[in-house]
Protein backbone atom coordinates (compact mmCIF):
# COMPACT_ATOMS: atom_id res chain seq x y z
CA UNK A 1 0.00 0.00 0.00
CA UNK A 2 1.50 3.32 -1.07
CA UNK A 3 2.02 6.05 1.48
CA UNK A 4 0.19 9.36 1.22
CA UNK A 5 3.45 11.16 0.52
CA UNK A 6 4.18 8.72 -2.34
CA UNK A 7 0.73 9.30 -3.84
CA UNK A 8 1.24 13.05 -3.67
CA UNK A 9 4.68 12.97 -5.23
CA UNK A 10 3.86 10.44 -7.95
CA UNK A 11 0.40 11.61 -9.02
CA UNK A 12 0.37 12.95 -12.59
CA UNK A 13 -2.48 15.31 -11.73
CA UNK A 14 -3.75 17.03 -8.61
CA UNK A 15 -4.54 14.21 -6.20
CA UNK A 16 -8.04 13.80 -4.76
CA UNK A 17 -8.75 12.84 -1.15
CA UNK A 18 -11.54 13.27 1.33
CA UNK A 19 -12.44 12.80 4.97
CA UNK A 20 -15.14 10.62 6.50
CA UNK A 21 -16.81 10.76 9.88
CA UNK A 22 -17.39 7.44 11.69
CA UNK A 23 -21.14 6.81 11.99
CA UNK A 24 -22.95 7.13 15.29
CA UNK A 25 -23.13 3.96 17.38
CA UNK A 26 -25.87 1.61 16.29
CA UNK A 27 -24.92 2.05 12.63
CA UNK A 28 -22.57 -0.25 10.76
CA UNK A 29 -19.76 0.02 8.24
CA UNK A 30 -22.26 0.17 5.36
CA UNK A 31 -22.68 3.88 6.05
CA UNK A 32 -18.97 4.37 5.36
CA UNK A 33 -19.05 2.22 2.23
CA UNK A 34 -21.99 4.20 0.83
CA UNK A 35 -19.97 7.42 1.06
CA UNK A 36 -16.87 5.89 -0.50
CA UNK A 37 -18.89 4.27 -3.28
CA UNK A 38 -20.20 7.71 -4.29
CA UNK A 39 -16.67 9.09 -4.66
CA UNK A 40 -14.58 6.05 -5.66
CA UNK A 41 -14.78 6.76 -9.42
CA UNK A 42 -12.63 9.87 -8.92
CA UNK A 43 -9.76 7.65 -7.75
CA UNK A 44 -9.13 9.04 -4.28
CA UNK A 45 -5.50 8.54 -3.39
CA UNK A 46 -6.27 8.35 0.32
CA UNK A 47 -9.19 8.63 2.72
CA UNK A 48 -8.99 10.20 6.17
CA UNK A 49 -11.01 8.88 9.11
CA UNK A 50 -11.73 11.31 11.93
CA UNK A 51 -11.33 10.32 15.59
CA UNK A 52 -13.68 11.42 18.35
CA UNK A 53 -13.16 11.20 22.09
CA UNK A 54 -15.94 10.12 24.40
CA UNK A 55 -18.06 12.82 26.01
CA UNK A 56 -19.24 13.40 29.56
CA UNK A 57 -22.94 14.17 29.86
CA UNK A 58 -25.18 14.77 32.87
CA UNK A 59 -27.60 11.91 33.50
CA UNK A 60 -30.10 11.43 36.32
CA UNK A 61 -29.84 8.03 37.97
CA UNK A 62 -32.65 5.93 39.43
CA UNK A 63 -32.04 7.68 42.76
CA UNK A 64 -32.63 11.06 41.13
CA UNK A 65 -29.01 12.15 41.53
CA UNK A 66 -27.46 13.73 38.44
CA UNK A 67 -24.05 12.32 37.64
CA UNK A 68 -21.57 12.74 34.82
CA UNK A 69 -21.59 9.69 32.55
CA UNK A 70 -18.94 8.93 29.94
CA UNK A 71 -20.55 8.30 26.54
CA UNK A 72 -18.80 7.10 23.41
CA UNK A 73 -20.90 8.08 20.41
CA UNK A 74 -18.81 6.79 17.51
CA UNK A 75 -16.51 3.84 16.79
CA UNK A 76 -12.78 4.39 16.66
CA UNK A 77 -10.85 4.96 13.46
CA UNK A 78 -8.56 1.89 13.73
CA UNK A 79 -11.08 -0.72 12.60
CA UNK A 80 -12.58 1.56 9.95
CA UNK A 81 -9.15 2.29 8.44
CA UNK A 82 -8.38 -1.43 8.17
CA UNK A 83 -11.79 -2.16 6.63
CA UNK A 84 -11.30 0.56 3.98
CA UNK A 85 -7.88 -0.67 2.96
CA UNK A 86 -9.02 -4.30 2.75
CA UNK A 87 -12.19 -3.55 0.78
CA UNK A 88 -11.03 -0.81 -1.59
CA UNK A 89 -7.24 -1.02 -1.65
CA UNK A 90 -7.16 2.72 -0.93
CA UNK A 91 -4.67 4.15 1.58
CA UNK A 92 -6.54 4.91 4.80
CA UNK A 93 -5.40 7.67 7.16
CA UNK A 94 -6.83 7.47 10.68
CA UNK A 95 -6.64 10.62 12.77
CA UNK A 96 -4.66 10.24 15.99
CA UNK A 97 -5.51 12.98 18.46
CA UNK A 98 -4.27 14.19 21.84
CA UNK A 99 -7.44 15.38 23.50
CA UNK A 100 -9.57 12.70 25.11
CA UNK A 101 -7.02 9.94 24.48
CA UNK A 102 -4.29 9.00 26.94
CA UNK A 103 -0.73 8.31 25.87
CA UNK A 104 -1.37 4.65 26.70
CA UNK A 105 -4.48 4.54 24.51
CA UNK A 106 -2.44 6.09 21.71
CA UNK A 107 0.18 3.35 22.04
CA UNK A 108 -2.52 0.67 21.88
CA UNK A 109 -3.87 2.29 18.70
CA UNK A 110 -0.38 2.35 17.15
CA UNK A 111 0.13 -1.33 18.03
CA UNK A 112 -3.19 -2.29 16.42
CA UNK A 113 -2.62 -0.16 13.31
CA UNK A 114 0.86 -1.60 12.84
CA UNK A 115 -0.55 -5.12 13.17
CA UNK A 116 -3.31 -4.38 10.63
CA UNK A 117 -0.97 -2.86 8.06
CA UNK A 118 -2.28 0.71 8.30
CA UNK A 119 0.87 2.81 7.94
CA UNK A 120 -0.38 6.38 7.48
CA UNK A 121 -1.62 8.76 10.17
CA UNK A 122 -2.76 12.33 10.58
CA UNK A 123 -1.61 13.70 13.94
CA UNK A 124 -3.81 16.37 15.50
CA UNK A 125 -4.38 18.02 18.84
CA UNK A 126 -8.13 17.52 18.71
CA UNK A 127 -11.05 19.34 20.25
CA UNK A 128 -10.84 20.33 23.91
CA UNK A 129 -14.54 21.09 24.11
CA UNK A 130 -16.71 18.76 26.20
CA UNK A 131 -13.69 17.28 27.94
CA UNK A 132 -13.90 16.82 31.72
CA UNK A 133 -11.40 18.26 34.14
CA UNK A 134 -8.46 15.87 34.19
CA UNK A 135 -6.82 15.30 37.55
CA UNK A 136 -3.61 13.90 36.12
CA UNK A 137 -2.70 15.91 33.05
CA UNK A 138 0.48 13.87 32.58
CA UNK A 139 -1.64 11.06 31.12
CA UNK A 140 -2.37 13.16 28.03
CA UNK A 141 -0.39 15.04 25.42
CA UNK A 142 -0.94 18.78 25.41
CA UNK A 143 -0.12 19.41 21.77
CA UNK A 144 0.21 17.59 18.46
CA UNK A 145 3.98 18.12 18.56
CA UNK A 146 4.08 16.11 21.81
CA UNK A 147 2.05 13.36 20.15
CA UNK A 148 4.47 13.50 17.26
CA UNK A 149 7.35 12.59 19.58
CA UNK A 150 5.49 9.50 20.81
CA UNK A 151 4.91 8.32 17.24
CA UNK A 152 8.57 8.99 16.37
CA UNK A 153 9.67 6.92 19.37
CA UNK A 154 7.31 4.10 18.37
CA UNK A 155 8.81 4.17 14.87
CA UNK A 156 12.23 3.67 16.48
CA UNK A 157 10.92 0.68 18.44
CA UNK A 158 10.69 2.48 21.78
CA UNK A 159 7.54 1.91 23.84
CA UNK A 160 5.86 4.45 26.08
CA UNK A 161 7.56 2.96 29.15
CA UNK A 162 10.98 3.30 27.52
CA UNK A 163 11.40 -0.39 26.74
CA UNK A 164 12.48 -1.56 23.31
CA UNK A 165 10.56 -3.81 20.96
CA UNK A 166 11.07 -5.23 17.48
CA UNK A 167 8.83 -5.74 14.48
CA UNK A 168 8.27 -2.26 13.04
CA UNK A 169 9.15 -3.26 9.49
CA UNK A 170 7.46 -0.19 8.03
CA UNK A 171 7.42 2.87 10.31
CA UNK A 172 4.38 5.12 10.31
CA UNK A 173 4.30 8.00 7.87
CA UNK A 174 2.21 10.96 8.93
CA UNK A 175 0.93 14.39 8.10
CA UNK A 176 -0.04 17.20 10.46
CA UNK A 177 -2.26 20.27 10.41
CA UNK A 178 -1.45 23.88 9.56
CA UNK A 179 -3.46 27.09 9.65
CA UNK A 180 -3.28 29.63 6.80
CA UNK A 181 -5.45 32.03 8.81
CA UNK A 182 -3.81 31.46 12.22
CA UNK A 183 -4.86 28.97 14.85
CA UNK A 184 -7.29 30.50 17.33
CA UNK A 185 -4.80 30.09 20.19
CA UNK A 186 -1.71 31.26 18.32
CA UNK A 187 -0.47 34.73 19.30
CA UNK A 188 0.50 35.55 15.70
CA UNK A 189 1.01 34.13 12.23
CA UNK A 190 4.73 34.12 12.96
CA UNK A 191 4.02 31.65 15.76
CA UNK A 192 1.89 29.48 13.49
CA UNK A 193 4.61 29.41 10.83
CA UNK A 194 7.23 28.55 13.46
CA UNK A 195 5.32 25.53 14.76
CA UNK A 196 4.31 24.35 11.28
CA UNK A 197 7.99 24.38 10.35
CA UNK A 198 8.87 22.44 13.52
CA UNK A 199 6.32 19.76 12.64
CA UNK A 200 8.07 19.15 9.33
CA UNK A 201 11.55 19.32 10.84
CA UNK A 202 10.51 16.69 13.40
CA UNK A 203 9.16 14.23 10.87
CA UNK A 204 5.84 15.25 9.28
CA UNK A 205 5.89 14.26 5.60
CA UNK A 206 3.29 16.84 4.63
CA UNK A 207 0.89 19.41 6.08
CA UNK A 208 -2.82 19.74 5.42
CA UNK A 209 -4.56 23.05 6.00
CA UNK A 210 -7.59 23.94 8.01
CA UNK A 211 -10.47 24.79 5.67
CA UNK A 212 -10.26 28.16 3.95
CA UNK A 213 -12.41 29.98 1.41
CA UNK A 214 -9.97 32.61 0.18
CA UNK A 215 -7.17 31.10 -1.90
CA UNK A 216 -4.96 34.14 -1.38
CA UNK A 217 -4.66 33.16 2.31
CA UNK A 218 -3.34 29.75 1.27
CA UNK A 219 -0.90 31.16 -1.27
CA UNK A 220 0.47 33.64 1.27
CA UNK A 221 0.93 30.91 3.87
CA UNK A 222 2.74 28.62 1.43
CA UNK A 223 5.01 31.48 0.39
CA UNK A 224 5.87 32.10 4.06
CA UNK A 225 6.68 28.43 4.59
CA UNK A 226 8.83 28.24 1.48
CA UNK A 227 10.69 31.37 2.58
CA UNK A 228 11.43 29.49 5.82
CA UNK A 229 12.94 26.64 3.82
CA UNK A 230 10.04 24.22 4.19
CA UNK A 231 9.68 22.14 1.02
CA UNK A 232 7.13 19.55 2.25
CA UNK A 233 3.78 19.46 0.40
CA UNK A 234 1.13 21.74 1.90
CA UNK A 235 -2.26 20.29 0.99
CA UNK A 236 -5.20 22.72 0.75
CA UNK A 237 -8.32 21.67 2.67
CA UNK A 238 -11.61 22.61 0.99
CA UNK A 239 -15.04 22.60 2.64
CA UNK A 240 -18.16 22.98 0.45
CA UNK A 241 -20.78 25.07 2.23
CA UNK A 242 -24.15 23.29 2.35
CA UNK A 243 -26.22 25.22 4.90
CA UNK A 244 -27.14 28.89 5.21
CA UNK A 245 -26.06 29.11 8.84
CA UNK A 246 -22.51 28.06 7.95
CA UNK A 247 -21.96 31.68 6.96
CA UNK A 248 -21.62 32.42 10.68
CA UNK A 249 -20.95 28.95 12.14
CA UNK A 250 -17.77 28.12 10.21
CA UNK A 251 -15.94 31.39 10.95
CA UNK A 252 -16.86 31.07 14.63
CA UNK A 253 -15.76 27.44 15.03
CA UNK A 254 -12.86 27.20 12.58
CA UNK A 255 -11.74 30.85 12.37
CA UNK A 256 -11.99 30.68 8.59
CA UNK A 257 -12.79 34.01 7.00
CA UNK A 258 -15.52 33.96 4.36
CA UNK A 259 -14.82 36.44 1.53
CA UNK A 260 -17.46 39.14 1.12
CA UNK A 261 -18.31 37.94 -2.40
CA UNK A 262 -19.23 34.49 -1.05
CA UNK A 263 -20.88 35.94 2.06
CA UNK A 264 -23.06 38.20 -0.09
CA UNK A 265 -24.25 35.28 -2.20
CA UNK A 266 -25.06 33.25 0.92
CA UNK A 267 -26.99 36.14 2.50
CA UNK A 268 -29.24 36.21 -0.55
CA UNK A 269 -30.12 32.52 -0.16
CA UNK A 270 -33.62 31.71 1.07
CA UNK A 271 -33.11 27.96 1.58
CA UNK A 272 -30.34 25.52 2.43
CA UNK A 273 -30.75 24.13 -1.09
CA UNK A 274 -29.80 27.49 -2.54
CA UNK A 275 -26.86 27.75 -0.13
CA UNK A 276 -25.68 24.31 -1.23
CA UNK A 277 -25.63 25.43 -4.88
CA UNK A 278 -23.66 28.54 -3.95
CA UNK A 279 -21.21 26.37 -2.00
CA UNK A 280 -20.70 24.00 -4.92
CA UNK A 281 -20.11 26.82 -7.39
CA UNK A 282 -17.64 28.53 -5.06
CA UNK A 283 -15.70 25.32 -4.37
CA UNK A 284 -15.47 24.50 -8.10
CA UNK A 285 -14.05 27.96 -8.75
CA UNK A 286 -11.73 27.68 -5.75
CA UNK A 287 -10.44 24.24 -6.80
CA UNK A 288 -9.89 25.23 -10.41
CA UNK A 289 -7.75 28.15 -9.25
CA UNK A 290 -5.81 25.89 -6.89
CA UNK A 291 -5.17 23.33 -9.62
CA UNK A 292 -4.04 26.08 -12.01
CA UNK A 293 -1.70 27.23 -9.26
CA UNK A 294 -0.14 23.74 -9.23
CA UNK A 295 -1.22 22.34 -5.86
CA UNK A 296 -0.20 18.68 -5.51
CA UNK A 297 -3.46 17.55 -3.94
CA UNK A 298 -6.84 18.82 -2.70
CA UNK A 299 -8.35 17.40 0.47
CA UNK A 300 -12.12 17.72 0.91
CA UNK A 301 -13.81 18.08 4.28
CA UNK A 302 -16.86 16.14 3.19
CA UNK A 303 -18.89 15.86 6.41
CA UNK A 304 -22.54 16.50 5.45
CA UNK A 305 -21.30 17.37 1.95
CA UNK A 306 -20.70 14.08 0.12
CA UNK A 307 -23.10 14.95 -2.71
CA UNK A 308 -21.48 18.37 -3.08
CA UNK A 309 -17.99 16.86 -3.20
CA UNK A 310 -19.16 14.47 -5.91
CA UNK A 311 -20.52 17.29 -8.06
CA UNK A 312 -17.32 19.31 -7.55
CA UNK A 313 -15.17 16.30 -8.45
CA UNK A 314 -17.21 15.75 -11.62
CA UNK A 315 -16.18 19.23 -12.75
CA UNK A 316 -12.51 19.24 -11.82
CA UNK A 317 -11.30 15.61 -12.05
Amino acid sequence: MKRVIEHIRESKKTAFSFEILPPLKGNNIRRIYDIIDKLAEFEPKYINITSHHSEYVDRAGADGVVRKVNIRRRPGSVAIASAIQNRYGITAVPHIICKGFTKEETEYALIDLNFLGVRDLLLLRGDEKRLPDIADGSLYHDNATDLQQQVNAFNRGVALDGSSFEGIETPFSYGMACYPEKHEEAPSMDSDVYYAKKKVENGADYLVTQMFFDNSKYYAFVDRMRAEGVSAPIIPGVKPIVFMDQLTVLPRIFRSEIPEELAGELRRCKTDGEAKEVGIAWSIRQCRELIAHGVPSIHFYSFMATDSVRRIAEEIY
